[in-house]
């Protein structure tokens, strides 16, 4: 006799009512409708609270291709017998059973001519008794199509498995602000939103959960509280089932379906953040054998616990953040989380020896492997940094100094490499050479305040006591570069050295950079020619290795000097190169320091608009940055736009955010000298000619300090625009010195001051030549120029027109004696001898040979009527008073 469907548990099939409004999922809804359309088993998948019944509701009311005999709707959360799922679906699709024992087959034969899409909604914890009845209606029922939701795929041949995914950004904010109860649009609660969809993986229940405060909390108080999640996402609707009234009893669901050594490898396995490789698990996970580890993750996979993702060949696992959070509350409840926290810290450390040759060979396949373990790195950092044996965190700390060095990351490598070298203060040792070197590596691209050159010179004497002399090398070139704004010779001679040594110690990187600071010197000295041919081998083998760092200042410091030197098209490749090399980096430093250069190249060729191109990312990326970068010459490139559209106080205000990065509003004394400088023209031109002029003059006595000719004949120029009186002798110095050391584009800009200060027809004359430079040179003029030129000028060569300037102004009349009858040169040289300096080092200090100082001082002598330089001191005193 025929079985009845059991009146009190009849349902009418119908998929469950849309209580609230639909949000997103329109891509979704189309590909699943599609697919239903190809495939008789369609599983949707995914962690708790993903969504899965809402999605399939939808397609249940609204299907693509409605059967002939309807959609039915079959909800097993409520069930907990496996064998009495064919007696469920039964009862709701009102078909009789008959006694036969097996209910599949009978359900079958009932179904057989029926065509109709089966939606059987909550199977994870029925599995068994679900795969049963799809795979007899599957194999005998062809007209009907089965819309499952589970946790974990039935397994059945035919399957299409669709993983239902968190919502997107956009969809996940509009279905809080659906939920929430009149949550204001300002921006800022419109970001705590977006934090909080991102904290909670778009997972619908978590952000309904979530959107249910907002009748008692604003949004950013919600987000403050999402730190211990599973306390305040407790107020689902009690109409809800109870696995979704609590995003806890969602993620219990799913946990106390697994076997008890899958929660062990589950909760294991929630120390990794937020993903992690078959190795790496390998290395956590002690007594998994292989093939154990393998199927267990592929069980958590199933129920939705674990995603996995494959890129390049190589697959990475990772937990959702709620589930994660869940997995690691587990661990603490099993008393486990301090040997788990070993073994990972154990695990990165391994990770980063294995990958340390490519340091050597491929630094750009080296970063990548650390970037993707990352978050992994940092966080084993600080939990062994913060522990009572700190060795193995300090290890890793100094194996991760390059990865800082070269992304900056906003100080947060300085500041665990500050900690590492504390962990190991009073400790002589390799290790804490090794943390100390890379803390001076890591400050000198992020936060070079100085200290860090004595961690440097630290270092490598205990390098060199415990026979590292590869630490000691970069820790020698390190400490050179400090020297370089002190006293540039001596950095000079420390990085010959260093180079000589890291070539015997096998440290190409060392060597190369070495090298280039060497070039850096020669740069800074205007001896272009000489800093362009020290570069040209080292860079090469930078960028051979990866080394992109100092291959991208090499590259920024051949084209500032190709275009000092007037070889503007060669600087514009330069630059753009350099650009391209650091761009991967994607750090403020070094992309940023590429581009300001490109910009300053791009501004002296005329064509601001590539300049400002070339400098949009950088300035955005800085505007978003939390707190003032280390950029060099950035604030420089910028300041000077501004001067050149004419907006001094501008100017002004970016030359004085150069020294931002150290916090606070900082004294225009800690700007660079030639930032000082570009300073003093800013305040000239904004009508503060005192103040212009004592900026000017600590800009000078800073470039002469350094020996920087081109710095020096800047600030004359600045002074002999203040001051008209000695404007012919200032801008004559000026011109010398630029035309000393080859600085064809400064040339052009002191003949052009000279020629309106000169007669109409000399001046006329020198505006001719100055044209033609100009176009020979690629070196469009700014602004319309005050003086006009004639034709004739154009004749003369820009050494000739040079000659002719000097020459021009060198007829006026200057007395025969006194102080008032020496020339600017004479002036420098009485400056120096009454400062002590001999005329060898007068020579240098003036870029003069010393017959020539010899010359000066006897016409000196003459002028003043002294016999030496002791009665040139004294007079020099009476002078002064």
């Amino acid at each position: 006799m025929a079985d009845m469907p059991d009146a009190n548990l009849a349902d009418d099939g119908a998929p469950p009512p849309e209580l609230t409004s639909f949000v997103g999922r329109r891509a979704e809804l189309h590909m699943i409708g599609a697919a239903l359309g190809e495939a008789r088993l369609v599983t949707l998948t995914g962690a708790g609270g993903c969504g899965k019944t809402r999605l399939a509701a939808r397609l249940a009311r609204r299907p693509v291709c409605p059967p002939r005999d309807g959609v039915w709707w079959v909800d097993l959360a409520q069930e907990t017998d496996p064998s009495a799922v064919p007696r469920l679906v039964a009862t709701v699709l009102r078909v009789l059973l008959t006694g036969d024992s097996d209910e599949t087959a009978a359900l079958s034969r009932q179904l057989r001519e029926r065509e109709l899409l089966l939606v059987l909604d909550n199977c994870e914890h029925l599995l068994g008794g679900v795969a049963d009845v799809v795979a007899g209606l599957l194999r005998h029922c062809p007209h009907v199509t089965v819309l499952a939701t589970s946790r974990e795929p039935l397994g059945l041949p035919g399957e299409l498995v669709w993983r239902v995914p968190p919502l997107d950004a956009h969809a996940g904010v509009a279905l809080f602000l659906d939920r929430g109860h009149d949550v204001p649009r300002t921006e800022e609660a419109l970001t705590a939103v977006r934090g909080i969809c991102t904290r909670l993986d778009g997972i619908p229940l978590a952000l309904e959960l979530a959107a249910a405060w907002t009748g008692t909390l604003t949004p950013q108080e919600i987000d403050a509280e999402l730190d211990d999640r599973f306390a305040i996402l407790v107020t689902g609707h009690q109409g809800a089932p109870p696995r979704h009234r609590t995003l806890a009893a969602s993620m219990a669901w799913s946990h106390d379906l697994l076997r008890e050594r899958d929660q062990v490898l589950f909760r294991r396995l929630s120390v990794f953040e937020p993903g992690f490789t078959l190795a790496a698990a390998e290395g956590v996970l002690d007594g998994h054998g292989r093939v154990e580890l393998l199927t267990g993750l592929r069980r958590l996979i199933d129920k939705s616990l674990l995603l996995a993702e494959t890129r390049r060949g190589v697959t990475r696992y990772r937990m959702l953040s709620s589930v994660r959070r869940y997995a690691w509350e587990r661990l603490a409840e099993a008393g486990e989380p301090a040997a788990v926290r070993e073994r990972h810290l154990a695990v990165c450390l391994a990770l980063v020896r294995e990958a340390a040759p490519l340091l050597d060979s491929d630094k750009d396949t080296w970063r990548a492997r650390m970037r993707e373990d990352y978050p992994n790195l940092r966080a084993a950092l600080e939990w062994g940094l913060s522990g009572d044996r700190p060795g193995p965190a300090r290890r890793l700390a100094a194996e991760l100094a390059w990865l800082w060095h070269l992304e900056g990351r906003l100080g947060e490598g300085l500041g665990l490499l500050r900690l590492a070298a504390e962990r190991g203060a009073g400790e002589h040792s390799a290790l804490q050479a090794r943390v100390l070197t890379g803390l001076a590596l890591v400050a000198d691209t992020t936060h070079p305040a100085g200290l860090e050159f004595d961690a440097a010179d630290a270092a490598r004497a205990m390098a060199l006591d415990h026979g590292d002399l590869r630490t000691a090398c970069l820790a020698g070139s390190l400490s050179a570069i400090g020297m370089l704004l002190t006293s540039p010779d001596e950095a000079r001679v420390r990085a010959a050295a260093v180079r000589e040594e890291a070539v015997a110690a096998g440290d190409p990187f060392v060597a190369d950079a070495a090298q280039v600071l060497i070039g850096l010197v020669h740069h800074m000295r205007e001896e272009h020619r000489q800093a362009l041919a020290e570069m040209d081998t080292p860079v090469r083998g930078l960028l051979r290795r990866g080394d992109r760092g100092v291959a991208a200042l090499a590259l920024c410091l051949m084209a500032l000097g190709s275009a000092c030197l007037g070889e503007l098209p060669r600087a514009r490749t330069l630059a753009e190169q350099a650009v391209e090399v650091a761009t991967p980096l994607a750090d403020y430093h070094r992309a940023g320091t590429a581009r300001a250069v490109l910009a300053r190249v791009c501004h002296l060729q005329g064509d601001d608009e590539a300049a400002e191109l070339a400098l949009d990312p950088v300035i955005r990326l800085v505007d978003q940055a939390p707190s003032a970068p280390f950029v060099p010459r950035l604030a420089l490139t910028i300041g000077r736009l501004c001067l050149s559209r004419r907006e001094p106080v501008r100017a002004a205000e970016w030359f004085r955010s150069e020294t931002a990065w150290r916090g606070d509003e900082q004294p225009d004394e800690l700007l660079t000298p030639e930032t000082r400088i570009a300073l003093a023209a800013a305040l000239r031109q904004a009508g503060d000619p005192g103040g212009a002029a004592l900026t000017c003059a600590a800009g000078l006595d800073a470039a002469r300090a350094l020996g920087m000719p081109r710095l020096i004949a800047e600030a004359l120029e600045q002074q002999a625009f203040l001051d008209e009186a000695r404007a012919v002798a200032l801008h004559l110095e000026a011109l010398r010195l630029r035309a000393a050391n080859g600085l064809r584009l400064a040339c052009v800009d002191s003949l052009e001051a000279l020629a309106a200060l000169a007669d109409a027809t000399t001046g006329a004359r020198i505006m001719g030549a100055c044209d033609r430079a100009r176009e020979e040179l690629g070196y469009p003029r700014p602004h319309r120029p005050s003086v006009p030129s004639a034709p004739e000028g154009r004749r003369m060569e820009l050494e000739e027109a040079i000659a002719f300037t000097r020459r021009a102004h060198g007829g006026r009349r200057r007395p025969a004696s006194g102080w008032a009858g020496l020339t600017p040169a004479e002036q420098e040289v009485v400056r120096l001898a009454v400062a002590g300096l001999s005329n060898p080092e007068i020579g240098d200090r003036l870029f003069m040979s010393r017959s020539t100082v010899k010359t000066h001082l006897a016409h000196v002598y003459a002028k003043l009527g002294v016999a030496n330089r002791t009665e040139l001191a004294a007079l020099r005193r009476e002078h002064d008073h």
